[in-house]
């Protein structure tokens, strides 16, 4: 049997961020990870840090979203200091680039939405085609406008991953790879967790397995309302570097791979990639930047997207399980630097966080399923 503080169940980018704050706090934790078997939502990130747009019509989502990136130069910090990696944050601001007068006129309303909502707080601007030509040189002729806001910015989300464990080791985190949870049973001294035949213990909890949060929060009495999304992704052979902002569709890395990508797919647990919309995907970044029309394209993968009913976070501390926590979000890169140094001393009961008082599971109590925005 093993023992300790908390158990972590789950090691994508949420879980893993959780997990290092925890150690950042002098906590003994345990990451159970299913492995290769799992779904992998972290492993298809995007890798943006996007505030542009989120939390329309939900304040406190945008305000959370603002809060986690601007902790992003602290979190980066930390990680390249505990471990030597650079994970290439870069924070330029970021471009919404529009194909259509409908699309720049939805965007617009969103963010004066938001600057009003903010009372004024809330920076953007609208860019017609020669002014967005002369921030992004090679724009296509087809994109008709776009909306930036200094507030964004981009990280390799695959060193992301690679640093978050590496720096989870060194502070005394153990994962165990390779288990898929059977049982989780309560008792007056906290939870045991079986998998396979192996038995964990701890006196907290924390369910950040992504879409297998549902069957795990059943185990203990709870409906976690997650469903998948899946996005696919191209990524070109490495080019001169020409792009330093990202942009909703298209992304240059630090490595000269392009990234295309953003569909949005209710297709169930599906993760393959199909040709239609690789397709689709291609001709749009291929609009944005004529220049990508002739370059090679290396590698593609469908990934799912954790969406909860409404699409925000889930961030649960269980009142019938006194010491479980449920945490549950889509924007696992974008959130990190809040989950691990606002929400791990939360779940520690360090501190108190009002922020995420409207993300527990209460909110769906008789609510429908929405469709995903951003």
């Amino acid at each position: 049997m093993h023992k300790n503080d908390l158990i972590v169940v789950g090691g994508g980018l949420v879980g893993m961020s959780i997990a290092y704050g925890l150690a950042l706090l002098g906590r003994q934790v345990t990451v159970l990870d299913e492995g290769d078997d799992g779904l992998r939502a972290a492993r298809g990130n995007f890798g943006l840090l996007w505030v542009q747009g989120k939390g329309y019509r939900n304040r406190p989502y945008a305000s959370w979203t603002r809060q986690s990136v601007a902790l992003w130069p602290q979190l980066n910090a930390l990680l390249q200091s505990d471990t030597g990696i650079d994970v290439h944050l870069r924070q330029p601001g970021g471009f919404q680039l529009c194909l259509s007068d409908e699309e720049l006129a939805e965007e617009t309303l969103r963010l004066v939405w938001l600057q009003e909502a903010f009372e004024g707080d809330y920076p953007f601007e609208l860019l017609d085609p020669a002014q967005l030509r002369k921030r992004i040189p090679g724009i296509g002729p087809g994109v008709v406008g776009a909306c930036y806001t200094s507030m964004d910015g981009h990280v390799n989300p695959l060193k992301l991953l690679r640093a978050l464990y590496a720096a989870c080791a060194l502070r005394g985190v153990k994962v165990v790879n390779g288990l898929s949870v059977d049982a989780i049973d309560q008792h007056s001294g906290g939870f045991e967790v079986r998998a396979a035949q192996q038995r964990f213990c701890s006196e907290h909890l924390v369910l950040t397995a992504g879409l297998g949060n549902r069957p795990l929060g059943a185990m203990l009495g709870m409906d976690v309302p997650v469903r998948p999304n899946r996005g696919q992704i191209l990524v070109t052979e490495r080019l001169q570097p020409f792009l330093q902002y990202p942009t909703t569709y298209v992304r240059q890395t630090d490595e000269g791979t392009v990234q295309l990508g953003d569909s949005l797919e209710a297709v169930g647990f599906d993760d393959r990639t199909s040709s239609p919309v690789m397709s689709e995907i291609a001709a749009r970044g291929v609009q944005c930047f004529p220049r990508l029309a002739q370059v090679r394209m290396v590698r593609a993968w469908g990934a799912l997207r954790v969406l909860s009913a409404d699409g925000y976070p889930i961030y649960e501390a269980a009142h019938d399980s006194p010491g479980a926590f449920v945490v549950t979000c889509h924007s696992g890169v974008t959130l990190a630097a809040a989950h691990a140094l606002r929400l791990a001393p939360w779940i520690a009961g360090e501190a108190e966080e009002p922020a995420i008082d409207s993300f527990n599971l209460a909110r769906f109590k008789g609510q429908r399923e929405v469709p995903y925005a951003h």
